[in-house]
């Protein structure tokens, strides 16, 4: 198993909307954080999910783990880094942290698997292999 050993990053700001009563960071916040670097960091390898879908191919989560370290509050500046394995055949890991800055201390720590389906069946990724630099 090749893993690229180059890590994405992507800077945000907490918004006070996605906060909580406590004035945390909602927990189901942290998965639009992870999600939206997963695309920026597969557009950044030119992955197009309309392209892909275009050619009958979508890519799908399958599973989400997500260990909170710590939270976040509102204007809270920080982090999130993609890196990825293939685990088998079909199945993509993507190893996800977020860090606080300035201080860099770890919030999140998520691994996020997902396949590519043809009519709704899990197909090998094919070319994405070697977009993502995983061969």
């Amino acid at each position: 198993m090749a893993e690229n050993i180059n890590i994405f990053r992507i800077e945000f700001i907490v918004r006070d909307y996605e906060c909580d009563l406590q004035g945390v960071v909602n927990n189901a916040n942290y998965q639009h954080y992870l999600e939206h670097a997963r695309h920026e960091f597969l557009i950044s390898k030119g992955i197009s999910f309309v392209d892909l879908h275009n050619e009958g191919i979508d890519l799908i989560v399958t599973k989400v783990e997500i260990d909170y370290k710590f939270p976040l509050r509102s204007r809270d500046k920080f982090i999130v880094t993609v890196k990825i394995k293939r685990e088998g055949n079909a199945r993509l890991v993507f190893i996800q942290d977020i860090f606080r800055i300035p201080d860099e201390k770890l919030i999140v720590y998520a691994q996020v698997t997902g396949v590519a389906t043809k009519n709704g069946r899990p197909v090998p990724p094919g070319k994405l292999v070697e977009q993502l630099g995983l061969e």
